[in-house]
């Protein structure tokens, strides 16, 4: 279990909450959860209906649709966050690699924390943006490669 301070210090530290003011963190920092799952444990699956974000604490998480790995994310790192907005189902699924700790964070906390700092909303966008990024480069660079390859072949 996190005391107040060091649940404090983590979440300030974790990327869509590092520009929020001390004393909505401190609000937004005690009403998130704190869960414990063991290695290899099914934190959610692809197409389960989800309402709420995870955030690392300790331990390593496995982002992946069916056997295809599509990251690997540790302490800091977020998930889960996508069904916070759009309330379609999980489009991955979250696996543990090793023993994990996670704080959650419940729609209806996130909307109650919005309504008061609105900023929130737009660290969370800038977030998935940069998701999106990382994922058309990641395609984009798959594409070239199997470009490469068919013109190797064609010559």
């Amino acid at each position: 279990m996190l005391t107040s301070v060091d649940r404090l210090l983590f979440v300030r530290g974790v990327p869509i909450f590092k520009e929020l003011r001390d004393d909505f963190l401190v609000r937004l920092a005690s009403v998130m959860d704190e869960l414990s799952f063991p290695n290899k444990y099914s934190i959610f699956t692809e197409g389960q209906e989800g309402r709420s974000l995870y955030i690392v604490v300790s331990g390593k998480v496995r982002v992946h649709i069916g056997d295809r790995d599509l990251a690997h994310l540790e302490q800091g790192a977020c998930f889960g966050e996508m069904s916070l907005f759009d309330a379609e189902p999980r489009s991955a699924s979250i696996t543990t690699t090793e023993h994990c700790e996670c704080l959650m964070l419940t729609q209806m906390q996130l909307y109650d924390a919005i309504d008061e700092t609105p900023g929130i909303a737009v660290n969370i966008i800038r977030l998935l943006s940069r998701r999106i990024r990382e994922l058309n480069q990641k395609i984009n660079a798959k594409q070239s490669a199997e470009h490469q390859q068919a013109v190797l072949k064609v010559n």
